[in-house]
């Protein structure tokens, strides 16, 4: 199958399934009895009306009002739905260019035929999931891929633009238009050259991610100072969508819109290695592909244990995460209460079966770091290795409540830079994702418990 057919198939596939899933889920479920009213209200025209329970800005609503009186549909849940459905269908089309750039490729020129890649890292269970939901995580993802692609086109302008419009449905999206000017620059660093007959340009100290050691962070900080103003020009409009962000925090006397209660910051490290453990359960068709299993596992093993001192770090590094699991765990009530979603069911059989049990995890989310250090930085250098984990620390770190859905971008970003993952292995990795799809929404729509609900991610 073509890879235009594969996308036909992908965008009639998903059409059809959105029609049973309004056939079968009816009424507003989970959170859409807050955001569908919401968007209804704006159909309406009432623009001041706003359900102070909603956390998120109105960007969600505004978007389904572009198909609301372009298409003069009814604004009812049915045609709701197709915001975020027709976002999901847009993001092979994103994520085709940000693949691409990682391949050094050039993408196609007819952008209605997006790479087998972008089509597989759609099908990805919590974006593909959402796209049948009037939610914001689709929109949300679509817009920042977007954005980053824009960056690394040396766009700037438009990617602090759609940055912008980005955090119109989330307002940790700002964390990802800084990821998004970052990487662009430590990238164009990395391939600028000087031009001819001319003075040698400062230059970055970044060396490949897999040649790197502790003593190159002295010299990547003291070379910064000398590339800082030929990246200055560049982030004039990132800078001025920061202040903007900034005054709305001011405004508004937090991140947190409306229900301020149960969306407390709480320090919560072990989120960081959740994610971690979650990126590779679900990225390990990618992660093998290239080297293979075994090699990748050599790799991994001569990192943790290829000499004394490697021992002695990974022995250290173990018993920190222990201690921060020991310190920072959160049983958040939501997780704990709420038996309608599969991370409950994941706390109660896995993290609780035994007091040890979290700290037994503790090397498995080193190894699950180092395998994707090792995929991630077999063609990249240190900073550009480095950029996405340290912007997805403060998304992780802060967010109290294990929820999938704040894995979305990362893994995204993450797993598109893994760019040698061949055709079969490729082809394996669209199953597994099919495999779950198929699974979670068969349990969704027909197996519906009575006095509990559906089951969701």
């Amino acid at each position: 199958m073509s890879v235009s057919l594969l996308y036909v198939a992908f965008c009639a596939a998903n059409v059809m399934l959105l029609k049973e899933v309004n056939m079968e889920v009816a009424e507003p479920y989970m959170d859409e009895p807050f955001h569908v009213p919401q968007a209804q209200a704006y159909c309406r025209g009432e623009w001041t009306t706003w359900d102070p329970k909603i956390t998120t800005p109105p960007g969600l609503y505004l978007l389904s009002q572009v198909t609301y009186r372009l298409f003069v549909f009814k604004c009812n849940l049915s045609v709701l739905r197709l915001t975020p459905l027709l976002c999901l269908l847009a993001l092979p089309l994103a994520i085709t260019r940000l693949v691409a750039y990682h391949k050094r490729e050039r993408p196609p020129r007819d952008i209605l035929s997006p790479s087998a890649d972008s089509v597989v890292l759609a099908l990805f269970p919590i974006a593909w999931f959402f796209g049948f939901m009037y939610y914001t995580d689709v929109p949300s993802l679509l817009f920042v891929v977007a954005t980053v692609v824009a960056a690394l086109q040396e766009r700037h302008a438009l990617s602090a633009l759609l940055g912008l419009v980005s955090c119109t449905f989330r307002q940790t999206n700002i964390i990802w238009l800084l990821y998004a000017f970052a990487y662009s620059r430590v990238t164009y660093l990395r391939f600028r050259r000087s031009p001819p007959n001319s003075k040698e340009l400062p230059k970055l100290h970044d060396p490949p991610a897999l040649l790197a050691s502790v003593s190159d962070i002295p010299r990547i900080i003291s070379s910064v100072f000398g590339v800082i103003p030929d990246i200055l020009a560049q982030a004039a409009p990132y800078t001025l969508v920061f202040f903007l962000f900034g005054g709305f925090v001011f405004w508004n006397g937090g991140i947190v819109l409306g229900d301020k209660s149960n969306h407390v910051p709480a320090l919560h490290v072990p989120q960081v290695y959740y994610f971690v453990g979650f990126a590779t359960l679900f990225g390990w068709p990618a992660l093998i592909s290239g080297p293979g299993a075994v090699a990748l596992a050599k790799g991994v093993r001569s990192r943790m244990f290829g000499s004394p001192s490697r021992t002695a770090i990974s022995i250290v590094l173990s018993t920190a995460i222990g201690v921060t699991v020991h310190l920072f765990t959160i049983h958040h009530p939501f997780l704990l209460s709420d038996n309608r979603h599969y991370t409950f069911y994941v706390w109660r059989r896995v993290f609780l079966l035994h007091p040890v049990v979290p700290y037994l995890l503790a090397p498995a989310y080193l190894a699950c770091a180092w395998t994707w250090f090792l995929r991630v930085g077999e063609s990249q250098t240190l900073l550009q290795t480095l950029v996405l984990p340290i912007c997805a620390l403060p998304t992780l770190l802060l967010t109290p409540l294990l929820e999938p859905r704040y894995f979305l971008i990362p893994y995204i970003l993450l797993r598109a830079q893994i760019a040698d993952v061949q055709m079969p292995m490729l082809a394996l990795e669209g199953l597994w994702y099919a495999v779950i799809n198929a699974a979670t929404m068969y349990v969704y729509l027909y197996c519906e418990r009575e006095g509990v609900g559906r089951f969701m991610w």
